[in-house]
């Protein structure tokens, strides 16, 4: 992580028209085919967006996306086209403006999003466990009876989401769902898709000790109609990261994403009571944030190394 920058919770690009900010991205428009994504280093938990910023997550986040794209994009295992340009984000602002760019921005085509969330599992874990105890079964697909918490599950399940608005959480759904949504050929390439690009990682992480618990990708189509991988891919953010070594079925393995941070979270208090998980968020101590970002780092440096 590049501790000498500074850290940026919001961008402020004048050159370039803003499109929208996420909870972390801030996105730009460049001409009417490309977006600028500028990942910021705000951090979000509960879908409420932290007042303090993780110092150089925004660079990390970027930096582990543009690494999967790489592997599992057309220069690597070519499993499914990528929104890249190949073209340097720095080109398209300011000379006064590529600080705020360098290092934690992606030049991508301008694409038509799919509003489903194509969510893959490997192990039972979150939500899916949660739904799992209710009724056997993670968004309508059933699964053996005896499994526990973070139990690998026999073959990696593919469990959709609908995309909420800002603030509001996304929504589990059935596949056939979101055949409803967007047709069966579609939905059928989308979940078929991300189960093989869930699978190529998994495999890949599991040689530096690593467990991809669960993931969620991103997709949508250009002019051509052309299904295409977009927005973030296989970050802290979009996955559950598990280290190998300490990972034992029936408890909740350490990770290497927020849930350090939504532990804090959970006992914290706002004017003497616990935490509404509504805004505004409670002011992150120093450790906290410190830990967050040297749960992130750990992440990439394993990946990568």
């Amino acid at each position: 992580m590049t501790q000498s920058q500074a850290a940026l919770h919001t961008s402020n690009i004048t050159s370039l028209p803003l499109l929208a900010r996420g909870k972390v991205r801030d996105n730009y428009a460049v001409g009417d085919d490309c977006i600028l994504m500028v990942a910021s280093d705000r951090i979000s938990a509960f879908d409420v967006i932290m007042g303090q910023p993780i110092p150089g997550k925004g660079v990390l986040l970027t930096q582990m996306a543009l690494f999967w794209f790489d592997k599992l994009g057309p220069k690597g295992l070519n499993i499914c086209p990528i929104h890249l340009t190949g073209e340097a984000p720095e080109s398209v602002v300011t000379a006064a403006e590529v600080p705020q760019v360098a290092g934690r921005s992606m030049l991508v085509k301008r694409l038509k999003p799919i509003l489903v969330e194509a969510v893959v599992r490997g192990y039972l874990a979150g939500s899916g466990w949660k739904e799992y105890q209710d009724n056997g079964a993670v968004c309508g697909v059933k699964l053996p009876a005896g499994l526990k918490n973070a139990s690998k599950l026999p073959e990696p399940i593919y469990t959709p989401a609908a995309k909420a608005e800002m603030g509001d959480h996304d929504e589990n759904i059935t596949f056939e769902k979101t055949v409803e949504m967007i047709g069966a050929d579609l939905a059928t390439r989308i979940r078929d898709i991300s189960i093989a690009l869930y699978k190529a990682a998994s495999a890949f992480a599991a040689t530096k000790g690593i467990i991809i618990a669960d993931t969620k990708f991103e997709f949508g189509l250009d002019k051509d109609g052309t299904l295409m991988l977009m927005d973030e891919v296989l970050t802290p953010d979009s996955s559950r990261y598990w280290p190998a070594e300490s990972y034992q079925e029936g408890v909740n393995p350490p990770s290497y994403d927020k849930q350090f941070l939504r532990d804090w979270l959970e006992t914290a208090l706002v004017a003497g009571q616990p935490w509404s998980k509504s805004p505004p968020a409670p002011h992150l101590p120093r450790e906290v944030i410190e830990k967050t970002a040297a749960k992130y780092q750990e992440a990439l440096q394993r990946l990568t190394a």
